[in-house]
């Protein structure tokens, strides 16, 4: 949080025509304290709001967010985010100069710690097989695309659309784009417009993520399964087939060998991807295995998210 309230205050956009809404989920560190000493010591913002989130929801905070702040544009920036300097003065030149309603940019992850282990689990983070195939991660090209991180959004967006879904704990804003794309507005992603996401910091933190992101992939299907693109079931397919595969094995080993030579193969080449961009150390040869532990977790979250009751 202190990072980011320092990017905030090191934006090039005229800080008298910022305003700032701090949302706080009824945190128990000194998260509230450091949002208060920030509103008391920055008198060179428009206006600054500190507001509570008893819900602790992502979507409650961010609707929020949306029924408080009173300026044109809307930017949602994560707690675990970091600002390039010009973030908000590319965000209004696309909006204000070009006419677009929602933009955002390239979103890669960053690493709290210096450490080789930290090196490692960014390589896995950042890489198309391990992170995601979403092109907030690498591309640098101008285009429209489904869904982005840390979006910008003109007022009159959220009054045609809405709210967010706050019964959706981690995918709420898939189903907010979609609701969006499909009331007929666009989503620029402009790779100038940086911003970078801490990664979690150790690996059963990383497991843990995957899990509940899956899991949560799994019970938007069910509520909105048009907001969720099909590379977001991939690991999901991957399990069940694995699981098929080895059932068979008695009777038909083939398929089971032939799927995990493919896998082996996609795995080991993104490996030395990893390597070839980042370098080795005495950590890069458990990258394979990492892939694996992550795409088991993030598909038996899907499956287990499918098949919940609730």
């Amino acid at each position: 949080m202190p990072q980011l309230l320092q990017d905030i205050c090191h934006q090039d956009y005229p800080h008298n025509k910022l305003e700032i809404v701090l949302i706080d989920s009824v945190s128990t560190d000194n998260t509230r304290k450091i949002m208060e000493e920030f509103k008391i010591c920055n008198n060179n913002f428009f206006s600054i709001q500190v507001l509570s989130n008893t819900k602790k929801s992502q979507a409650a905070g961010w609707n929020i967010a949306i029924n408080n702040f009173r300026g044109d544009v809307l930017s949602r920036i994560d707690a675990h985010a970091r600002l390039s300097p010009n973030f908000v003065t590319y965000v209004m030149e696309d909006i204000s100069e070009c006419g677009e309603n929602i933009v955002g940019g390239l979103r890669p992850s960053i690493a709290k710690k210096d450490t080789l282990w930290a090196k490692i689990l960014l390589q896995v983070e950042n890489s198309l097989f391990g992170g995601s195939v979403n092109i907030s991660r690498r591309s640098h090209s101008r285009r429209y695309v489904k869904t982005m991180f840390h979006a910008s959004y003109r007022r009159d967006v959220f009054e045609k659309v809405g709210l967010f879904n706050e019964s959706l704990l981690r995918t709420e804003d898939n189903e907010m784009h979609y609701r969006m794309r499909k009331c007929g507005f666009k989503l620029l992603y402009d790779p100038r417009i940086l911003s970078f996401q801490y990664m979690r910091s150790s690996f059963k933190a990383m497991i843990t993520q995957k899990y509940k992101n899956g899991y949560w992939i799994g019970k938007t299907l069910k509520i909105c399964p048009r907001c969720i693109s099909l590379y977001h079931t991939i690991p999901a397919v991957f399990v069940v087939g694995l699981v098929v595969m080895a059932i068979l094995v008695p009777f038909y080993w083939q398929p089971f060998v032939l799927i995990c030579i493919l896998y082996a193969v996609f795995s080991i080449s993104n490996a030395m991807l990893c390597i070839i961009k980042g370098g080795f150390c005495r950590y890069s040869i458990l990258i394979p295995f990492m892939y694996l532990i992550l795409h088991l977790g993030y598909g038996i979250g899907t499956i287990r998210g499918i098949f919940s009751l609730k």
